[in-house]
């Protein structure tokens, strides 16, 4: 299998490269619904050891023809673009262009947009009709979809991850925040769509897992250095800080005041490995 994109920095796509051997750089031909479009490859044919399921197969190298009917459709786009802006601001409409899709074999274009509600467009498609000389469809988009078309970077500096490999979005709440210990403000919290980040999701099952063995804050725990009640989680390097009876606070490992733990080697106490015996060792010549 091998991976392409149809951008720059964009999503990746996985295909089967067939009979051919593409290269990192090569621009092949990948089947889609309204037929073969170029893209590029980003990642070379070669062999993986689990079934992925059926991918589509490439076409081919994109020829010459090829290239220019795609920078072709590139200009074009960015000429529908330049229109529906213009138009939409025409029309007083409270929408945003963000982005252009365009078959080069139909010469149909599907402009995405942003909007606080619903927009009455129809006005705004008939002069995109005339103008472009071709068939025109809207559609409007989340705010998350949005994020995914036009990319960026996020605050930990990386693309954002709708716009390179994540295909589904699945539900985020401020619960996740909060069982982080993550300060609830929004400017630290929220991603380029304005919504609750995804990656608060992905670190999410250890911090429930790290609830469900570790004593909860405020209960009774005993440690190594003495016993104490725990003050809070430092998930991350797995530890529990314990404010011990003595005074004082230490941070020990999770499995140092894990209940079940400690009856496990209560009941099951470690063997002492005796050394080997000094008289049977053999002599070293002097």
């Amino acid at each position: 299998m091998c991976a392409v994109a149809f951008s720059p920095r964009g999503r990746l796509y996985y295909a089967d490269p067939g009979e051919l051997t593409p290269s990192v750089g090569d621009e092949v031909l990948v089947p889609t619904d309204d037929g073969p479009e170029v893209a590029t490859c980003v990642w070379a044919a070669q062999w993986v050891s689990e079934d992925v399921g059926e991918l589509p197969v490439l076409v081919g190298l994109a020829s010459a023809d090829d290239l220019r009917r795609a920078e072709l459709s590139r200009k074009r786009r960015a000429r529908a673009r330049v229109a529906a802006r213009r138009l939409a601001r025409d029309h007083d409409l409270r929408m945003k262009i963000v982005g252009v899709d365009h078959v080069p074999e139909t010469g149909a274009y599907t402009i995405y947009f942003t909007a606080e509600g619903r927009v009455d467009f129809r006005e705004l498609v008939r002069d995109l009709n005339r103008t472009l000389m071709a068939r025109v469809r809207l559609r409007q988009l989340s705010a998350r979809d949005s994020a995914r078309i036009q990319g960026g970077i996020g605050s930990c500096g990386r693309d954002l991850c709708c716009a390179t490999f994540l295909t589904d979005f699945e539900p985020v709440s401020l619960r996740m925040a909060r069982d982080q210990n993550l300060a609830l403000n929004p400017m630290r919290i929220t991603g380029a769509c304005g919504r609750l980040m995804c990656c608060l999701r992905y670190e999410h099952p250890l911090y429930e897992e790290f609830t469900r063995a570790a004593p909860a804050p405020g209960a009774h725990a005993c440690t190594p250095a003495g016993e104490g009640r725990v003050l809070r989680h430092d998930v991350p390097r797995q530890q529990v800080v314990v404010a011990l009876d003595e005074g004082g606070q230490v941070a020990c490992d999770r499995a140092a005041v894990c209940p079940s733990r400690q009856a496990h080697d209560a009941a099951y106490p470690p063997s002492a490995t005796p050394g080997p015996d000094p008289a049977e060792q053999p002599r070293q010549p002097r």
